[in-house]
C-alpha cells in the first residue's frame, strides 16, 4: 500500500520517493490526514525508535527528518484548508549563554514528525525571549535545551521568568541535554525531562491531549 511505502521511503531517507508517493497518494484520493498520520508520522515515529535502541544514528535522523519535510511541504496547503489542527504549538531553544545546537535540531524535526507545529529560536536565548516567544505562539509546550553544566541553571532562570510574568500555568516545559537529569528537571520545576530526541516527542505528546 502506498502509505506504507511513504513510511518505509521516509525511513530510508529517500526525499524524491518520498514526494513522489506522497503525490501519487493524493492523486489516489486518500485522506491527507491519512497521509499525515499513517505515513509520515509512522515513520518517523520507527524512526525514533530505532534510534533510542541504537539501530540507526544522527545522519540516518537526519535524513529522515528531510525527508518528512518534503511529505509536510506537499501536505501543509491541503491540511490547511481541511482545517486540521497541529497537536499544538512548541516554542524550542538552547538556553542563554549554550550555543550547541544538534541535539535542539534534532528534538524539534522528532516533535515535528509527531504531529507539532515547532517554533525554534536557535540558541543562546535569553529567559525573557523565550516567554515573549510562548504569549507571542500560543505555545503550550516550551523546550529548553542545555549542553554544558555551566548553562544548566539557565533553565531554572527561565521558569522563574514564567512565574514572574504569571504565565507559568499556560505551557508545560520540557528540558533536556546531556547533562541533565530527571532529578534535576523536578529540582528546578519542569513538567517533563527527555534524556535524547525520539523521547523528547513521546513526553511532549504525554504532556498535552490532543488535538489542542
Amino acid at each position: 500500500m502506498v502509505l506504507e511505502k511513504i513510511s518505509e521511503a521516509l525511513q530510508d531517507g529517500n526525499s524524491a520517493e518520498v514526494g513522489r508517493l506522497v503525490k501519487s497518494a493524493i492523486d489516489a484520493n486518500i485522506p491527507v490526514q491519512d497521509i499525515l498520520n499513517k505515513a509520515l508520522i509512522d515513520g518517523m515515529s520507527k524512526i525514533g525508535a530505532r534510534f533510542k535502541c541504537n539501530e540507526v544514528y544522527v545522519p540516518e535522523v537526519l535524513m529522515a527528518a528531510r525527508a518528512m519535510h518534503v511529505g509536510l511541504n506537499i501536505l501543509k496547503p491541503l491540511l490547511a484548508a481541511k482545517g486540521i489542527k497541529s497537536r499544538g504549538k512548541v516554542v524550542l531553544g538552547t538556553v542563554k549563554g549554550d550555543l550547541h545546537d544538534i541535539g535542539k535540531n534534532l528534538v524539534a524535526m522528532m516533535l515535528q514528525g509527531a504531529g507539532f507545529d515547532v517554533k525554534d529560536l536557535g540558541n543562546d536565548v535569553s529567559a525573557e525571549k523565550f516567554v515573549q516567544a510562548a504569549e507571542a505562539e500560543n505555545a503550550q509546550i516550551v523546550g529548553l535545551s542545555a549542553l554544558l553544566t555551566t548553562t544548566m541553571p539557565h533553565m531554572k532562570e527561565v521558569i522563574s521568568k514564567f512565574v514572574e510574568s504569571g504565565t507559568r500555568s499556560k505551557v508545560k516545559i520540557l528540558v533536556g541535554g546531556a547533562p541533565l537529569t530527571a532529578e534535576y528537571a523536578k529540582e528546578i520545576g519542569a513538567d517533563g525531562y527527555a534524556p535524547d530526541a525520539a523521547e523528547a516527542a513521546d513526553v511532549a505528546s504525554a504532556l498535552v491531549p490532543k488535538n489542542v
